[in-house]
């Protein structure tokens, strides 16, 4: 039977399976992802586990919706700081590089993805959809900005240029320095200022 553990305990051994989980998953994927080893690096018994997650599954939703969280927050900040297209690119170039640190974040079309989706309920499906959605909308409705094409578009093509961290290994050139390049040169194409607007209305005006 496993013993009680103090808040504190608890507190700590929940941080070192979640910690645990995502590099291993990172390194070998879900399947190869031993709840055995999880717990052995947590400091725990296998039957200690089941008082922290239902299941394997379970811990892998936990870890896929903390780390988009913790990706929203860091890049919400830096859109906030810098209210414009420049900080709209900066939160972009923090994105790419906090999904090339974590790849099952843009690996949900593989084989090892699709088990894991299969083994989730419903409302863990759910509740990841929702994280998903809630980082798209990061990007969408900022008040000081304007799509200069159809918002469907341009988180297309944000979509697009996040999604050749696929690509990475055959790239010719770093990979991180394509992409902020791609954002670099695009963002003036996807979005229009406060200020360009209101110059661009002046414009006609005149």
């Amino acid at each position: 039977m496993a013993r009680g553990f103090t808040e504190r305990e608890r507190k700590n051994i929940k941080r070192n399976l979640l910690e645990a989980c995502k590099r291993s998953w990172t390194q070998h994927g879900y399947r190869k992802t031993s709840l055995d080893e999880l717990c052995r690096q947590a400091g725990i018994s296998k039957g200690a586990f089941y008082l922290f997650f239902e299941s394997k599954e379970a811990l892998f939703c936990e870890v896929l919706c903390s780390v988009q969280e913790q990706i929203y927050e860091m890049a919400f900040g830096r859109i906030e700081a810098q209210k414009n297209k420049e900080g709209i690119a900066q939160a972009l170039k923090l994105v790419y590089r906090e999904y090339d640190k974590n790849n099952f974040l843009y690996d949900s079309d593989s084989a090892d993805y699709t088990i894991l989706l299969n083994k989730l309920s419903e409302e863990q499906v759910k509740e990841i959809e929702e994280s998903n959605y809630k980082n798209q909308q990061l990007f969408l409705n900022q008040p000081y900005l304007k799509y200069k094409v159809d918002p469907a578009m341009a988180m297309s093509v944000l979509y697009s240029l996040i999604m050749n961290l696929k690509n990475k290994e055959i790239l010719p050139y770093n990979h991180v320095e394509v992409f902020d390049f791609m954002v670099d040169h695009l963002i003036d194409n996807l979005y229009e200022s406060q200020e360009e607007e209101n110059e661009n209305r002046n414009c006609k005006k005149k």
